[in-house]
This record gives structure tokens, C-alpha cells and sequence, in this order.
């Protein structure tokens, strides 16, 4: 049993668009961009989905400068592996897919 349930595809690109870290506006556009405009996050959905994801020690919130409100995160080693697993999933749902349409045409 996976040590944690599959993503949705929101916190699938969150992660994803934290490779790198960003802040949250750039979280929003990588987001979308990487999903072809399918994933849009609202401010409110993507703190609310930031906040549950550093109580997991996913991703981590990186010291703000002085007077910033802006707030920059970076995925953290295990959230990294969460990410990899997921796309381990991913790529054997894919490939299920393609032998088992592959048999019926």
C-alpha cells in the first residue's frame, strides 16, 4: 500500500512547479502553464493547499526579507519523493492504458 494516496492534480503541479522554488503568484502561473491552462489556483486554494502541504514537510516556506509580504517555498526531500513516486504511478497508469488499448484494437 503507497504511503501516500494519488495526488490531485492541483498538489501534483504545486509540487511540480516547486522544483525550483518560487513564490506564490509563480506557483499560480507555473501551474497553469504546465497543465495548459487546465489547472487554475486561486489565491485562497493555493494557501490553503501550501499551508497543508508544509504540515506535511512537503514543500517548506524559505525566510521572507524584511518588510516582503511575498512568501517563497521550495519543495523539501520528502515532498520530492512524494513527486517521484507519483509519477511512477502515473507512468504505469499510462502504460496499462496503452497495452490494454494496444490488445483491443
Amino acid at each position: 500500500m503507497p504511503d501516500h494516496p494519488a495526488l490531485t492534480e492541483s498538489t501534483y503541479y504545486i509540487l511540480l512547479s516547486l522544483v525550483k522554488p518560487r513564490h506564490g503568484y509563480g506557483i499560480m502561473q507555473q501551474a497553469e502553464a504546465l497543465s495548459r491552462g487546465r489547472v487554475h489556483l486561486a489565491a485562497g486554494t493555493l494557501y490553503g493547499a501550501l499551508n497543508t502541504l508544509c504540515e506535511k514537510g512537503w514543500i517548506l516556506q524559505l525566510p521572507a526579507e524584511d518588510d516582503s509580504r511575498r512568501k517563497d517555498y521550495q519543495l523539501t526531500e520528502k515532498g520530492l519523493n512524494v513527486l517521484k513516486k507519483e509519477v511512477a504511478r502515473l507512468r504505469e497508469l499510462a502504460d496499462n492504458g496503452k497495452t490494454i488499448l494496444k490488445e483491443e484494437t
